[in-house]
């Protein structure tokens, strides 16, 4: 790709302002186009130093509305940054729909330090413009003696020499080996989702056209796309459809035996036990700054809350954070559906314990119809990889199925419903949910199957009983704490 490129190019058009001036009010015509469609955008500016990269991005947004846009400066990592999965610091500024997002370097500094693989960033990017984001990634490239006279002059200058750094200039002195780097970076992670545009930066005129008539182009494309009728024969049906694999459907659950119990005495000698061993360990893993997820989905009624409080019985409240988890609101709704659990991810040494989860893409949003077929069906692979990262940063992730039958659902109702401190935890929607048990059932056996893997196991837990379910989410927590720490 690099070497390829004639860096020598300028804009030499005698109607270059006559050209620019409609690019401008072309781009701003469509920023609010995007604005009102509910497009969002990310625009992604890496290079070699010097190249301009901030010169490129102060020019390029000069025709937008400052307030539907928002500039990242990403060279620099902060306490916070380090205390996350690499990706978590650019999960959490990810554009809500019609706002755009500018970096100034991103995620492609972690492939340079080793902390991401090229097919970790593919897996990244797809999953934003599969949900309808518009990514552009331009590269701005200059001739290894232009970036040491503009190094040079930087350096000579007091207001800007601090922004030349030991590692530009050996940068600079290792132009070849960087070539090679960075060719081999943007050709593992072109693709046809997510292009990169090469921009020849040698003239700051020719750029900035070509950045701008860029930006333009995939914003007219989006916007075409968006406004196209909808062929509602080609549509996939929005509510759920059976798996095309049946053999998923022959019963993750259905083999579970629920008639498991514990005698009251044992379960207080064995609660004592494993919260005093999780005391310990929750001080341990901040000493040791390990991250841990604790994932509880289940059925109505089946348990999540107590088993949730005797975990958090015996430890610093200081260390963990319980995260409950309702419809999402209007904020959450414009982001990408993982956008807020990133936000809610621990830093090192601390826990976050989920009170349901994004596994509600596969559930709830699928069985109701508030995911179309296609975003549900893709949704099972975005969720390995995003729990594969946070594996793969360090953090210990579990994830538990609270199952109980039908009959103990009813009674759970039933008894909660004439209890007065109770009452509150019991809805119509509740009942209405039961209605459709088999249906969820279904989606529950592909959504194991699909999503348990070694580094984020799912564990079912026979929940008729609370005695038996609360004592055996204990020792599977103290039994991975203690294995990793």
């Amino acid at each position: 790709m690099l070497s390829q490129i004639d860096l020598n190019k300028v804009a030499d058009w005698q109607d270059y302002e006559s050209r620019l001036s409609g690019l401008e009010i072309r781009m701003g015509e469509l920023q609010r186009t995007c604005r009102e469609l509910g497009i969002p955008i990310m625009i992604v500016f890496e290079g070699f130093e010097a190249s301009g990269k901030g010169t490129m991005i102060s020019r390029m947004i000069r025709p937008l509305d400052p307030r539907g846009f928002k500039v990242y400066t990403m060279e620099k990592e902060y306490e916070d940054d380090r205390m996350h999965p690499y990706l978590w610091r650019y999960s959490i500024k990810t554009p809500e729909k019609g706002r755009i997002h500018i970096f100034d370097r991103s995620w492609y500094q972690g492939m340079e330090s080793g902390e991401l693989s090229a097919e970790q960033i593919r897996q990244f990017e797809k999953q934003f413009t599969d949900d309808g984001m518009v990514l552009i990634k331009f590269f701005l490239a200059i001739s290894k003696k232009e970036q040491k006279k503009r190094l040079q002059a930087l350096s000579g200058k007091k207001s800007t020499k601090w922004r030349v750094k030991k590692k530009d200039w050996q940068k600079n002195e290792e132009y070849d080996a960087c070539v090679s780097e960075y060719e081999k970076m943007l050709i593992e992670t072109d693709s046809d989702h997510a292009p990169w545009v090469i921009v020849e930066a040698m003239e700051k005129k020719y750029a900035i056209y070509k950045i701008l008539t860029t930006v333009v182009k995939r914003m007219e494309e989006a916007v075409a796309r968006r406004q196209k009728p909808r062929n509602l024969s080609d549509e996939k049906d929005k509510t759920v459809s059976v798996t095309e694999s049946e053999e998923l459907l022959n019963g993750v659950l259905g083999g579970v035996d629920l008639s498991l119990d514990l005698e009251p005495e044992e379960y207080k000698k064995k609660r004592k036990d494993l919260q005093k061993r999780l005391a310990k360990l929750h001080n341990k893993m901040y000493l040791e700054r390990v991250p841990v997820v604790l994932a509880f989905e289940g059925w109505d009624a089946g348990g999540k809350g107590g088993a949730i409080k005797r975990i958090t019985q015996c430890m610093d409240p200081r260390g963990y954070e319980v995260v409950p988890i309702a419809s999402p609101n209007d904020i959450e709704k414009a982001h990408h559906y993982l956008w807020r659990f990133w936000t809610k991810f621990p830093k090192d040494g601390h826990m976050a314990i989920f009170d349901r989860t994004w596994y509600g893409r596969v559930l709830v949003e699928r069985i109701e119809g508030f995911a179309t077929e296609d975003e549900w069906r893709r949704a099972y692979q975005e969720i390995n990889h995003m729990e594969q990262h946070l594996a793969e940063s360090g953090a210990i992730v579990l994830k538990f199925w609270m199952h109980i039958d039908k009959d103990e659902q009813e009674r759970r109702f039933r008894q909660r419903q004439q209890t007065p401190e109770k009452q509150w935890k019991i809805t119509e929607e509740d009942w209405r949910n039961r209605a459709k048990w088999e249906e969820y059932e279904k989606a529950v056996d592909e959504m194991i199957v699909r999503t348990s893997t070694e580094y984020a196991p799912w564990h079912i837990i026979e929940a008729n009983s609370k005695l038996y379910a609360r004592i055996r989410v204990l020792e599977i927590v103290v039994e991975a704490l203690e294995k990793v720490l």
